[in-house]
């Protein structure tokens, strides 16, 4: 083997670990938890599908390819539950470790178009980093009320909690955002979720 191929061969067996990292969402049919791979291809699939649907003509490909990568960084960084207000601490340090790292086996060329995407969905500040935000939000809410808020009633979540984790929604469709409050309502509504904590 050539050592650009090498290199990129050793990318794609170091990625497939993604396979061991379990989140905190259950699939649909509530049955067991879903791994970061798994996560990231159901993205790629949403963002082929609810494109339409993005506040700005965006570049789907570009999209998908963003969601397909942005969680590659838990091979190292793990994942961080998003309602871990201490995981978060130390969040952003840790997965630009693992960025360099993972993303830096691959060749030059690759490993810089690789950190490039992900750096950009991190910011969030172009129409592709918003819409495939919006999504990265969005499947977690659509699972977590079809397996019967399993995820939310075992960390106690409020429906405040869950309001502000999906604002950035708003910034990738307001299509999108009017959905996930109206499950978000339909959530407490059916006591799926607590009540808003500060209220």
């Amino acid at each position: 083997m050539d050592s650009r191929l090498e290199k990129q061969i050793e990318f794609l067996l170091t990625i497939d670990r993604l396979k061991q990292i379990v989140r905190r969402n259950y699939l649909v049919d509530a049955s067991r938890f879903e791994n970061t791979a798994e996560h990231s291809w159901h993205l790629g699939v949403m963002a082929m599908i609810l494109a339409e649907h993005a506040n700005q003509p965006i570049d789907t490909a570009k999209v998908v390819k963003m969601v397909l990568i942005h969680d590659i960084i838990e091979v190292e960084a793990g994942d961080t539950f998003a309602y871990d207000e201490k995981g978060y601490q130390d969040k952003a340090e840790r997965e630009q470790k693992a960025a360099r790292n993972l993303f830096g086996l691959l060749p030059e060329d690759q490993a810089g178009e690789m950190i490039r995407l992900w750096e950009e969905f991190e910011d969030s500040d172009t129409p592709e980093a918003q819409f495939a935000n919006a999504l990265d939000r969005l499947l977690p809410l659509l699972q977590n009320v079809h397996s019967g808020g399993l995820s939310w009633k075992e960390h106690n979540i409020h429906s405040d909690q869950v309001l502000k984790r999906n604002l950035p929604v708003k910034e990738g469709s307001q299509t999108l955002h009017r959905l996930v409050t109206g499950i978000i309502q339909d959530a407490l509504d059916r006591g799926l979720l607590l009540p808003p904590e500060n209220v």
